[in-house]
């Protein structure tokens, strides 16, 4: 099936030379599976779920793995957690990062919100990343040896993680809008030996100097025996004895020399966004991390050393791990850094337009933006070189499809995806060959055993809304979390539900002909008279208001029984405040129903959100229940720390009225 009412199909040429119907060409030939349709990527993907050892192979043998030892086994040992893959077998990321695309093609370009920019071939950006790992070699790091950024996104950020994995050293990062003891919260936890830190980023017309903050956080990492200094936004740290230069980096020149790793060696540390604790760090392998990107950008983003490959995205984001991860196809991968909508709204298309992107990666909120700005891609820049728009981040509402089609171009792809930092990649995909239909995801993932239970544990039938779980290992599955030695809070993150089985806390519907809808975070799933609601749903018709630029919706359960479910709004520039209470009620009555209306309408100064944007459903949530602000959320992990203030003591009031 590939149209039957959807909003846009795959052109005839995407269903015979997609690197995905070549993989499964590769498949049947072999005799691994019985595909008789090559272009048929859900009996695919179906294939996949049931042999999740055959198809990860698979991808490790197609895309031709570098192995230095081969494994014993494929999945000796199927437990969650616990899963073994591929033991004995030896590789090294970084290695992989630099063994395609052409010597003086783009590998990694960098452009400001004010227009300059830099870039590195792919023969600099080799030369740079063995100069890198030479020094960092010289200063003593080594495999098991932890190194950690404090920098904005730059180039020198990406040099300096694949120099790390060259090396075997471990990286994590965090970007210079951290406070110094946010950032301490999350690079502490790894006791680097090294930190690479830079002095200023740009953002909204203004150069921001963190050249003190970089210095205070120097004295936040037990342990650290030297610094980096990177210029950034033309500032740089003073050197002193227990630091050196970038330039000092890169002057002895040194050829690239990966140290050969175990399958499940730590590659990098992630964080969850912190906002409900201390955020936690989660640990992914060399070779996990490796399977999972090379599906996500050779498989469904179909990416290869024709494209160029811009994500927008910040060094807190898993995003930005999976952007540089293009380097594995020879894709050329750009950074941004600045404002998306400096210094204005239509900044990230024209980078497009102007660098000849074929993939771009956007969140929901920057389509809205774009939306209520009036801008039109389509009429005032040369895009022709775009196929696809993919979108992650939260849930984006079928108005975002529909204004992708009509100002960007029907031919554009929209391509949902959801997944985590938790896997380092996606749980639900699009692919060059599925249909979209708007509001939907095209499809669940390759080589994800995914399934809707109720909370029972109970699969659910087509249609209706459950917990989404996954019943099989992925190979970038966590390794581990950081400063959890028995493994208890990884356990209790994941499987304390329904043990042995991951579940990843959304809320979603998978529906008759394959496709997901998903409604948002479960803790936060709206509860209302026994009837589950997605808050996505809420969002999608009030944020197509004109008047509103953002809003948030909870549910509290109430002492008495009852429930109440307040949202707040931001008004848009020139809105009328006071009409817009009623404006929003009746936009959900219409829209969606008289079930989903809110019980209060409060119109707010701003909302805060996570630092990569997502919406702060379960720390309101337990604010407004009266719990303590310092335990369930932490200024330092919020984009708006004032906004979250203003929230705070509106519920104090309301408390004592």
């Amino acid at each position: 099936m590939h149209g039957s009412g959807a909003q846009w199909v795959p052109p005839a040429e995407a269903l015979s030379s997609a690197r995905v119907v070549d993989l499964a060409r590769w498949l049947r030939d072999r005799g691994t599976a019985d595909l008789e349709d090559p272009s048929d990527f859900r009996a695919l993907q179906a294939w996949s779920a049931v042999h999740p050892d055959l198809f990860w192979e698979a991808v490790l043998r197609f895309f031709e793995v570098d192995l230095v030892d081969e494994p014993t086994a494929v999945l000796a040992d199927r437990r969650m957690p616990g899963a073994t893959w591929f033991p004995g077998a030896t590789l090294n990321f970084g290695h992989h990062l630099l063994r395609h695309g052409t010597p003086d093609r783009p590998a990694v370009v960098l452009v400001r919100e004010d227009g300059t920019g830099e870039a590195l071939t792919f023969a600099e950006l080799r030369a740079q990343v063995g100069a890198v790992a030479a020094r960092l070699a010289g200063l003593g790091v080594g495999a098991g040896d932890r190194v950690v950024a404090y920098l904005p996104n730059c180039v020198e950020g990406v040099v300096a993680f694949v120099a790390c994995a060259l090396l075997g050293a471990t990286w994590s990062q965090t970007g210079l809008d951290y406070a110094p003891g946010a950032a301490a919260d999350r690079l502490a936890q790894l006791e680097p030996k090294v930190l690479l830190a830079g002095a200023g980023y740009l953002f909204r017309g203004e150069v921001r100097d963190r050249r003190a903050e970089a210095h205070e956080l120097r004295g936040l990492l037990p342990g650290l025996e030297h610094t980096i200094v990177v210029p950034t936004a033309g500032l740089a740290l003073p050197l002193d004895e227990a630091s050196s230069s970038w330039a000092e980096a890169l002057a002895v020149p040194a050829e690239p020399s990966p140290v050969p790793l175990p399958f499940d060696h730590p590659l990098w540390v992630l964080f969850t966004s912190g906002t409900t604790g201390r955020p936690k760090g989660i640990v992914h392998g060399h070779g996990g991390a490796l399977l999972e990107q090379l599906a996500l950008t050779g498989l469904h983003a179909d990416l290869g050393p024709d494209d160029v490959y811009f994500w927008y995205t910040s060094p807190n984001w898993m995003m930005w791990n999976a952007q540089v991860c293009g380097l594995l196809v020879g894709a050329t991968v750009v950074l941004y850094d600045g404002n998306p909508t400096s210094p204005d709204t239509d900044a990230l298309w024209r980078v497009a337009a102007d660098l000849g992107v074929t993939v771009l990666g956007v969140s929901p909120g920057y389509l809205q933006a774009c939306a209520r700005a009036g801008v039109e891609p389509a009429r005032d820049l040369d895009l022709r070189a775009l196929r696809t728009v993919a979108v992650t981040g939260s849930v984006l509402p079928p108005s975002g499809n529909a204004w992708v089609r009509e100002h960007v171009g029907a031919h554009v792809q929209v391509a949902s995806m959801s997944g985590g930092t938790d896997v380092v990649g996606v749980f639900l995909a699009g692919s060059p060959t599925l249909p979209v239909w708007d509001g939907e995801i095209s499809s669940v993932a390759l080589g994800v055993a995914l399934e809707v239970w109720d909370d029972d544990g109970r699969p659910v039938l087509p249609g209706t809304a459950g917990e989404l779980v996954v019943t099989s290992p992925m190979p970038s599955m966590p390794l581990r979390f950081l400063a959890d030695p028995d493994g208890s809070a990884y356990r209790d993150a994941y499987f304390s539900t329904f043990p042995g089985v991951w579940r990843h806390g959304d809320s979603i519907t998978l529906t008759e002909r394959g496709t997901v809808v998903v409604h948002g975070r479960s803790d936060s799933t709206l509860n209302r008279h026994g009837v589950r609601i997605g808050s996505a749903e809420i969002y999608a018709a009030v944020e197509a208001l004109a008047e509103v630029e953002d809003s948030l919706v909870v549910g509290i359960e109430l002492a008495d029984g009852g429930y109440w479910m307040p949202m707040f709004v931001v008004a848009a520039a020139g809105a009328d405040a006071g009409a817009l209470p009623e404006a929003v009620r009746a936009q959900v009555r219409r829209v969606a129903s008289p079930r989903h209306v809110p019980d209060e309408v409060v119109v707010v100064p701003a909302l805060p959100h996570t630092r990569t944007g997502k919406k702060l459903e379960v720390p309101v949530k337990r604010i407004l229940q009266g719990a303590d602000p310092g335990r369930v959320s932490s200024e330092g992990a919020v984009d708006d720390p004032a906004a979250l203030r203003w929230l705070v003591a509106w519920a104090r009031a309301r408390r004592s009225a």
